[in-house]
């Protein structure tokens, strides 16, 4: 509980910082209108008793009170409930998501994006930030409701200490709905994979890429299918789960209505009899009635509050594993080498295992990479060759062996500064709706807090060593043309899409580390050539210049012969390494597939 209260005291913190007055306007409306019901009920017991006295002054005085308390209690309602909307946008999307986004980015692996239990997780804090944000009103609301109970209580004992009785008759509707919201939260996890499913059909079959498979497979009724059958699933479990809450709730508003009613009778019997007045009688059932809406506002905001879990639960779990796994350098961590002194990377009895699985998808994999050197890295789909990668880009964390560079556990040096020195193209790459300069300075910001964005100068070279000026050329705007058609911008093709991609690769000039994974998968047969002569030319440029290390990731043999070093994968492990005439003088694996392919590609 007391890690949840440190959130809500956060977020408030996060309002008095961002909005002060309107934060203290709002918790001193809050405060005000914690007494509104009670004084209406004085005022109109006055109207009453002074009527029934023929008191015409006294009664006049508490009528234009009474009509005073009501008439500001709307506007401080609409007051309030305004306030609220400002306070909650400003925090909840400037402030509380940007967390959420931080945390995200700022763990050094990728595996919370990758395994199915902590996208479960994330997938909850996805849409997150307004409840988020809304935490500490809900909270105060809940507290200010409970105070505007007890003055209401502190009223109805001056009429009657019996009538106190009430407070206990009014705790149950709040412990019976805290086993109602913990049925709710625990129903929302566990439906979470279902609903992410549900989405994931949904977004296929509105997208275009999917759309033309689906349409010639005649697959559409199944794929409704499938997501209708997910949507259920999610919808039954939390269906059972708002039944079971509904008979809970249902239960604690059954024992109130019995004290309600047993109080009730009891100050009707002593007005009755003589021990009080018809203004306690109409004051009783003012206030009762105004305590059952106050019972039921505070029941409701403390719900809400109580099911903040399903929000607080995840976002507590990500800043737990965001601090574990945080990429933030500690005081002694080496930095690497600086350009041109490095002597290279060794990888020794390296082994990975993906959580969950059995099988590794490296196994004890040893080979030292030159300073300088071209490396190819070759083998069929599923050998480990993008999980090699992964692991030099520090996204995962080996299970055994160990990375060094130039001496140094890779896992000790600082992360940032490692990644500042890398340039990599993925296969998955990219492809994000923005300015075309925009997607191409994204490959380009320094390990520095000030994250200068590179000048179009150093786009245009990016773009020109990535032999893309002919995109740039059928650009309409040229380097402000918007990409992506899901904003109105152009709709690039697959190989427009990874030329871009390339040429966010070439935005760090000299990087330790250049990372080509399958690059040219997406381009003609003429491109890719040009591309891979292209890039190996400047690949023994930066060896020359910085010492640069470039590993090309590729499928067609033909294209990676010139590297100084060719590593053949197979099952996660590494089975030849050599040149190309060393392996081809060897006659194993590396030769069979490459004969094969060139009588192919002869065809």
């Amino acid at each position: 509980m007391s890690r949840y209260v440190r959130v809500w005291a956060e977020v408030l913190g996060l309002c008095f910082r961002r909005m002060p007055a309107l934060t203290t306007a709002m918790v001193a409306l809050l405060l005000i209108n914690m007494a509104v019901p009670v004084t209406t009920a004085l005022a109109l017991r006055s109207v009453v008793d002074a009527s029934a006295s023929r008191q015409a002054t006294a009664a006049v005085y508490a009528a234009v009170g009474l009509a005073l308390v009501s008439c500001l209690a709307l506007v401080f309602n609409t007051i309030m409930d305004w306030l609220r909307i400002v306070l909650v946008e400003r925090v909840g999307f400037d402030d509380v998501e940007g967390g959420i986004v931080q945390s995200v980015l700022g763990i050094e692996g990728i595996g919370h994006l990758e395994r199915t239990d902590y996208l479960d997780r994330i997938t909850t804090l996805r849409f997150a930030a307004w409840g988020l944000a809304d935490l500490p009103w809900s909270v105060l609301l809940a507290v200010f409701g409970a105070g505007e109970v007890a003055l209401s209580l502190i009223v109805l004992g001056d009429v009657s200490p019996w009538l106190l009785f009430l407070l206990a008759f009014a705790a149950a509707p709040l412990w019976f709905d805290s086993r109602a919201s913990a049925g709710i939260s625990r129903a929302e996890t566990d439906s979470a994979e279902d609903f992410r499913v549900q989405r994931h059909l949904f977004e296929m079959a509105t997208s275009a890429t999917a759309g033309k498979e689906i349409r010639l497979s005649a697959s559409a009724a199944d794929l409704v299918s499938r997501q209708e059958a997910a949507y259920d699933a999610a919808i039954r479990r939390r269906t059972r789960a708002q039944v079971a809450a509904a008979w809970w709730r249902a239960a604690g508003w059954c024992v109130f209505a019995t004290g309600f009613m047993a109080g009730l009778a009891l100050v009707i019997w002593q007005a009755a009899h003589g021990q009080g007045s018809t203004g306690d009688v109409v004051l009783t059932v003012t206030v009762a009635n105004s305590l059952r809406g106050s019972i039921g506002t505070t029941v409701q905001r403390t719900v809400v509050a109580a099911g903040s879990r399903r929000l607080l639960d995840p976002l507590l779990w990500l800043r737990s594993y965001a601090a574990t796994e945080r990429t933030e350098a500690s005081a002694g961590a080496p930095r690497p080498p600086a350009a041109g002194q490095g002597t290279g990377i060794v990888l020794s009895g390296l082994s990975y295992t993906y959580p969950g699985t059995t099988r590794p998808a490296l196994d004890d994999v040893s080979v030292a990479l030159p300073a300088g050197s071209v490396v190819a890295v070759v083998g069929e789909y599923g050998s480990g060759k993008t999980t090699l990668i992964k692991l030099l880009c520090k996204f995962y964390r080996p299970c055994a062996g160990t990375i060094t560079v130039d001496g140094t556990d890779l896992t000790a040096l600082d992360t940032a500064a490692w990644r500042s020195g890398i340039s990599a193209a993925f296969q998955d790459f990219g492809r994000y709706n923005a300015t075309f300069r925009e997607t191409i300075q994204l490959g380009g910001f320094a390990d520095d807090p000030a994250r200068t964005a590179p000048g179009d100068a150093d786009v245009l070279a990016a773009v020109a060593e990535a032999d893309a000026a002919g995109l740039l050329a059928e650009l309409p705007e040229g380097l402000d043309t918007e990409l992506g058609a899901e904003l109105g911008g152009v709709e690039l093709s697959e190989g427009q899409w990874q030329k871009t991609a390339l040429a966010r690769a070439c935005m760090r000039p000299a990087p330790a580390l250049l990372v080509l994974d399958e690059p040219t998968a997406s381009l003609d047969a003429p491109s890719e050539h040009a591309v891979f002569q292209h890039h190996m030319a400047r690949a023994r440029a930066s060896a020359r210049q910085a010492g640069t290390i470039t590993i090309i990731v590729s499928h067609r043999f033909s294209t990676v012969a010139g590297a100084d070093l060719i590593l053949v994968m197979d099952a996660g492990r590494l089975i030849e390494a050599g040149s190309h005439e060393e392996l081809m003088a060897a006659a194993g694996r590396y030769a069979e597939l490459y004969r094969i392919q060139s009588a192919a590609y002869a065809v």
